[in-house]
C-alpha cells in the first residue's frame, strides 16, 4: 500500500514591505499524529505607519517660510496701518517704501518672520496634521467620519500651543515691523531678530516677550481653527466635485481644490480674528511711560479705549491689507505643507 500523502505542501509567501508586524497563524503539513502551526509574519506597507509629529513640525516650519518670504511685505503694511495712519493700503506701501526702501522697510523684520514660522508655524501646521492622522487612524483611514467640530478643536489646540511658544518672535516682528514708522529719536533700531529679543529682555524684562499674549494666542486660536479646520473640510466637499476638480479633486495635481478650499479658509479666519490682531498690535506696540507703565493695560482696556475713541469698526482696521496677506499666506503655507508632506512621506497634511 502507499504511503499517506500529507496534506498541501507549505507555500513559501514572498516577503512584503514593511512597517508593522502581525503573527499570523498558517497550516503546515499534518503528521499522522496531529496537525501543528508555524507563525509567519505579514508586514504592512511602510506607508501605513504614522508619520512622526517632529517630521511633521519641520515640513511646516520649511512650508511656513516659503509663504514668509513672499508675503512679509503685506505683514509690514498690515502692522503700520493697525498702528497709523494712513488713507488706504497702496497709501501705506509706498509712504513705507518711499521712507524706508525695499531691505529696511517692507522687508523690516524679515528675519522674526522665519523664527516664527520655526516656533508658530511648525506647532500650527504640524501638531494639527499629526492629530488629523490619528483621527484618520481611530476611523479606518476614511476622512469623511472625523466631524467639522473636531477639525476645529484640533486647529484652535494647534493654535494655541503654537502661537503661546511664538509670542516673542510675533513681538519682535511687529517691533521691527513698525520700528522704521516711529520720529528717529524714538526708534529702536534694532539690528537683528536676535538683538531685538535680547534688548526687550534686558532693557523690559523677559515678561514682556509675552507682552500681548492674551490676544495674541486668542487671536491665533481663532484663525486656527479656521484656517486648518475648514480647510480639511472645504478638501473634502470639493474634492467630490469631479465635474470641476477631477476625480478626487486631483485636476492638477490638485492645486486648484486647495486654492479654492484655502481661499474660503482665510476669509472665515480673517473675519474672527482681525478684532484681536488690531488689540494685539496696539499692545506690542503701546510706548511706555517715564515710569515704565505701558498706554494699554490688557486686552480689555485696549478694546474699550480703542473703541471709545474711535469706534467699533476700528476692530477690523487694516482688515483689506490683513486678508490680501492672511490669503496668499494661507494657501501658499498649507498647499505647500501638504504637497511638502505628500512627496516626502506619501501622506496628505490636511
Amino acid at each position: 500500500m502507499a504511503p499517506s500523502q500529507d496534506s498541501s505542501p507549505k507555500q513559501q509567501q514572498e516577503p512584503q514591505p514593511l512597517a508593522t508586524m502581525t503573527a499570523v497563524a498558517t497550516p503546515s503539513a499534518a503528521s499522522a499524529g496531529g496537525a501543528t502551526a508555524t507563525a509567519t509574519i505579514k508586514q504592512l506597507p511602510a506607508s501605513s505607519a504614522p508619520i512622526a509629529l517632529p517630521t511633521r513640525m519641520v515640513l511646516s516650519a520649511m512650508a511656513g517660510m516659503g509663504a514668509a518670504t513672499i508675503c512679509h511685505p503685506l505683514d509690514v503694511i498690515r502692522v503700520q496701518m493697525q498702528t497709523f495712519s494712513y488713507r488706504n493700503t497702496f497709501h501705506a506701501a509706498s509712504s513705507i517704501y518711499q521712507s524706508s526702501g525695499l531691505v529696511n522697510g517692507l522687508y523690516a523684520g524679515v528675519s522674526a518672520a522665519y523664527l516664527r514660522q520655526w516656533l508658530y508655524g511648525s506647532c500650527r501646521m504640524g501638531i494639527y496634521s499629526y492629530l488629523l492622522e490619528q483621527e484618520k487612524i481611530k476611523h479606518g483611514g476614511n476622512a469623511d467620519k472625523i466631524s467639522f467640530g473636531s477639525k476645529l478643536a484640533m486647529g484652535s489646540l494647534s493654535g494655541g500651543i503654537g502661537s503661546f511658544v511664538g509670542t516673542p518672535s510675533e513681538v519682535a516682528l511687529v517691533r521691527m515691523s513698525a520700528d522704521s514708522k516711529l520720529p528717529p529719536a524714538e526708534r529702536r533700531n534694532y539690528t537683528s531678530v536676535a538683538n531685538c529679543l535680547k534688548r526687550i529682555a534686558s532693557e523690559e524684562g523677559v515678561t514682556k516677550l509675552w507682552r500681548g499674549a492674551t490676544p495674541t494666542v486668542a487671536r491665533a486660536t481663532l484663525l486656527s481653527s479656521c484656517q486648518m479646520g475648514v480647510t480639511s473640510q472645504a478638501k473634502i466637499f470639493l474634492s467630490k466635485q469631479e465635474q470641476y476638480f477631477g476625480k478626487n479633486g486631483q485636476w492638477l495635481g490638485g492645486l486648484p481644490m486647495m486654492f479654492c478650499a484655502t481661499l474660503c479658509s482665510s476669509f472665515c479666519a480673517n473675519v474672527v480674528a482681525n478684532p484681536f490682531d488690531v488689540l494685539k498690535s496696539r499692545i506690542q506696540q503701546s510706548p511706555v511711560d517715564a515710569q515704565g507703565k505701558p498706554l494699554y493695560n490688557g486686552m480689555g482696556d485696549c478694546f474699550l479705549k480703542s473703541v471709545k475713541s474711535e469706534g467699533v469698526l476700528v476692530l477690523w482696521r487694516g482688515f483689506t491689507p490683513a486678508f490680501v496677506k492672511l490669503a496668499p499666506y494661507t494657501i501658499i503655507s498649507l498647499t505647500l505643507v501638504d504637497k511638502l508632506t505628500k512627496a516626502v512621506t506619501g501622506k496628505e497634511a490636511l
